[in-house]
């Protein structure tokens, strides 16, 4: 699936799991941070593999460094540390790591029905054991579209009601103009659907 739709389903998990603006971001973060391998990709762009249909990087390690176990143990380490409950947040980051996985096995293929993106799960240690699931969604598919578009505004309507925003994860100070944006197109369209009509 896209990074849009893990830092989604992500930030979900971690507003209704957290007490603290930090451990929601880290939490949100280790549901992203699998995704971190297939920085590849810019590598390829740069020696211009992708122009010449000869990408390297991308395709050989995305879903192979950082999509498995021993990343998922390093990652919730990591982010534990730098929480407030630390506890929590290791056993959350697990939880939102596990998501993307589960996400990803869901829905990523590429245009070809035979093009699957499978789960090494103690990749880079082992091939073994590789999840795959033969039904996986196109990642341009409408299911992946369906989805995020429904995580989209759920998050947004948390949003509404807790005051804290996926913008959070980058900038306090936006997430509070933005939350303010919201509530008030909210406060408008509920006024203008209850409004007593003449």
């Amino acid at each position: 699936m896209s990074p849009l739709t893990h830092l989604l389903a992500s930030w979900i998990v971690a507003v209704k799991t957290t007490d603290n603006l930090r451990d929601r971001r880290l939490v949100t973060l280790a549901g992203v941070a699998p995704d971190l391998d297939g920085l590849g990709i810019v590598i390829d762009l740069v020696t211009g593999r992708f122009a010449r249909n000869r990408p390297f990087y991308y395709p050989e390690y995305h879903h192979w460094l950082a999509h498995g176990l021993p990343a998922a143990l390093a990652c919730a380490t990591v982010l534990a540390a730098l929480g407030r409950r630390r506890g929590r947040v290791f056993w959350l980051a697990l939880l939102t790591f596990h998501l993307h996985l589960l996400c990803d096995l869901l829905g990523s293929r590429g245009p070809d029905k035979w093009d699957l993106w499978p789960i090494y799960y103690f990749g880079p240690l082992s091939r073994s054991p590789m999840w795959i699931w033969q039904h996986q969604w196109r990642l341009d598919g409408w299911q992946n579209m369906v989805l995020t578009l429904a995580l989209f505004f759920w998050a947004l309507w948390l949003a509404i009601g807790c005051g804290d925003s996926i913008v959070g994860v980058f900038n306090h100070r936006w997430d509070k103009i933005f939350v303010e944006v919201l509530r008030k197109w909210y406060s408008h369209l509920r006024g203008g659907l209850l409004a007593p009509k003449d």
